[in-house]
């Protein structure tokens, strides 16, 4: 990928970017994962008449002062009687829904057949609005909706934003995994910037496919690794630096090959003309493998658990923002698309069928 390239992509999400460390800075996050055993609470503080309920919520509340970085008043003695609690916050019971809500959700090593169809559902759809609308209206409206999700994943574990996290709950439901609802970003912000960069960086037909190889790679590239973890041969913990750590080998050919079929339908219905495919079926069959191999290879290369950015830079908090392959996908992939397209000498103004599959 050419500097260009990356100044473009850093040109469009600097906005983003910037926005979110500002209000990082003026309004610090509430904690990521909320500790059970660092909240000091004296029990000679605590009403004896007081339940346990209360004496949880008491401490929880604490810790979330704490870890707000808000104001640490003075830590109550043994022998003071008042009750610490008049200094700490209120936080209502829609406030911390999210922890009630992560015990329901199932965790990233568990399958998920929910979400996989959710991802892929979602892929499909916004494949087909980069096909139909025109590019000077989808840019416009995929910046409007990742930045309406950046602006939810910065409020919802704020005061008086629990409801978010209800509402997410509510549309969503077990295609959200624990984590996120556990202080982390839900993949939706990073999978909405993916499609807006690939759909400025690349031509309308190498962004289509791009974002076509999110929603069926990175899932069934998951499905396939996660039914094969138990051959030790194909997986990679530390060999590669890093580089697709918890992943396996057999994940990335399960993808690859998932992904054959749809790209081969997609190719052999485009708008060729007259003068048919160049290369003949040979080039169809070799663009479409080596597409769906780009967009299982740019899922394993993102390691798991990914890499999270410090809660701090130079003194400055930052949000949680990770490393994350809904992001990686549709830019590594619609630029692959462009490559393969010179490797065998297909126009990369080719338009495909007006329904992409039909």
């Amino acid at each position: 990928m050419k500097l260009s390239s990356f100044c473009s992509i850093g040109i469009l999400t600097s906005p983003w970017l910037v926005v979110a460390t500002v209000a990082a800075v003026n309004f610090p996050f509430a904690p990521r994962v909320l500790p059970r055993h660092t909240s000091r609470v004296y029990s000679s503080s605590l009403d004896a008449n007081r339940n346990t309920a209360a004496a949880a919520k008491d401490a929880l509340a604490y810790t979330l002062m704490q870890q707000r970085g808000g104001s640490t008043a003075a830590t109550p003695s043994a022998n003071n009687n008042e009750d610490f609690t008049n200094q700490l916050p209120t936080f209502s019971d829609s406030d911390n829904e999210h922890i009630e809500i992560a015990k329901k959700l199932k965790n990233r090593n568990a399958t998920n057949l929910s979400r996989k169809v959710t991802h892929a559902a979602f892929g499909i759809f916004f494949a087909c609005l980069n096909q139909f609308i025109p590019r000077a209206k989808f840019l416009p409206l995929m910046c409007g909706i990742t930045a309406a999700s950046l602006t939810v994943e910065l409020l919802r574990y704020r005061k008086g934003f629990g409801w978010m996290n209800s509402a997410l709950h509510f549309f969503l439901g077990g295609a959200l995994r624990k984590h996120e609802m556990e202080g982390k970003f839900t993949g939706s912000f990073y999978y909405f910037l993916g499609v807006t960069v690939s759909a400025y960086l690349f031509p309308q037909t190498a962004a289509t496919m791009g974002i076509c190889q999110l929603a069926l790679a990175d899932p069934s590239a998951s499905f396939f690794g996660r039914r094969t973890r138990h051959i030790y041969w194909s997986r990679i913990e530390g060999q590669l630096g890093g580089i697709g750590r918890n992943k396996g080998l057999l994940g990335f050919l399960g993808g690859a090959l998932f992904c054959f079929p749809f790209n081969y339908r997609v190719f052999k219905i485009a708008k060729w003309g007259a003068a048919g495919i160049p290369g003949g079926n040979a080039s169809l069959i070799t663009v479409s493998l080596l597409l769906g191999m780009a967009g299982a290879f740019a899922d394993l290369a993102v390691p798991t658990p990914a890499l999270v950015m410090p809660k701090k830079v130079l003194g400055v908090p930052v949000p949680p923002f990770h490393v994350d392959d809904n992001f990686v996908v549709p830019i590594f992939s619609g630029w692959a698309c462009t490559k393969i397209f010179d490797l065998v000498g297909w126009n990369q103004g080719l338009k495909l069928a007006e329904h992409i599959i039909m």
